[in-house]
């Protein structure tokens, strides 16, 4: 598919990594994910993507710190927060932060049609 877009699913839970990448890639027909538990990981890989969706609370360092790490290292890609945190500081934080976009996790499978549309629209 050579306008297929490569997305990089950023969480430490194998289940959620697993989860969203199959919702991703049934609701976005362009939309190939790997994954990756790891902001380290991801980190070496950013590169390799057209966009990273990441979670927010992760062991290492957070959505926005990898976010951060990965602008700094030079790629302009687009970035979602893909989390169920949405209290006001973190909501503030993740607005500031000028990532691409904020998606919350919730019960059923919405989020997952909004995050593929969003990242289809972005990319």
């Amino acid at each position: 598919m050579a306008d297929s877009i490569r997305v990089l699913v950023v969480d430490e839970d194998v289940d959620v990594l697993e989860l969203t990448a199959t919702f991703l890639e049934r609701e976005g027909d362009r939309i190939t994910v790997e994954t990756e538990q790891t902001a380290a990981g991801a980190l070496d890989r950013a590169g390799d993507f057209d966009c990273i969706v990441s979670d927010l609370r992760m062991p290492e360092m957070d959505g926005i710190e990898l976010f951060e790490a990965i602008r700094d290292q030079g790629h302009e890609i687009p970035f979602f927060v893909f989390s169920a945190a949405s209290d006001g500081d973190t909501t503030d934080r993740i607005r500031s932060a000028d990532v691409t976009g904020f998606v919350k996790k919730g019960a059923g499978t919405d989020h997952y049609t909004e995050l593929a549309e969003r990242i289809e629209q972005a990319a």
